[in-house]
């Protein structure tokens, strides 16, 4: 059983091209890959409910994303917090804006539900212990570094099985 519930809905900056580094880790060590959550940066989560989601929210998305130029980011070091292994993207700068724009216009849904003071723009690789972390250090090594194009924002909605696309927009 996940701790998501149907309805839940992510804005998050899709990365493609970390998929050949870090999907093996992922599969194993997150569970947002276990529910179909691609690789990602992580813009706002939890976000409305995909029921509040409307035209006019649509709309304001697509405004914002538009507000944030397109930028290729490098991913070059993993890095670590208690229990999560993670890629830092460089600049993140983008992500950040996004963030504090989504988050302003929404107030009611602050990043990680009001519980981070100041998100940092990652890409998680795995979570558990120091051995879990450690594995993932050594195994995403040599796949670093990497470059990507974050250039769209994808809205995610979970249906109580899965996260599904249920929107993008092309970010300037």
């Amino acid at each position: 059983m996940s701790s998501f519930a149907a309805g839940q809905t992510g804005l998050v900056v899709a990365i493609p091209s970390a998929e050949p580094v870090v999907a093996r880790l992922r599969a194993a060590y997150d569970v947002a890959a276990a529910y179909g959550v691609p690789a990602h940066v992580t813009v706002l989560f939890p976000f409305l409910p995909y029921d509040a989601v409307d035209h006019g929210v649509r709309a304001e998305l697509a405004v914002i994303a538009a507000s944030v130029p397109a930028t290729d980011v490098t991913f070059a070091r993993c890095r670590r917090w208690p229990r999560v292994a993670w890629l830092e993207p460089e600049p993140d700068r983008p992500f950040r804006d996004l963030t504090a724009r989504v988050a302003a216009q929404w107030p009611e849904s602050p990043p990680y539900a009001g519980t981070i003071a100041d998100p940092v723009p990652h890409l998680t690789v795995a979570e558990g212990e120091d051995d879990v972390l450690d594995l993932a250090e050594r195994e995403v090594g040599p796949g670093l570094p990497f470059a990507a194009r974050a250039d769209l924002l994808h809205l995610i909605a979970f249906d109580g099985t899965r996260w599904q696309p249920a929107g993008h927009w092309p970010l300037g």
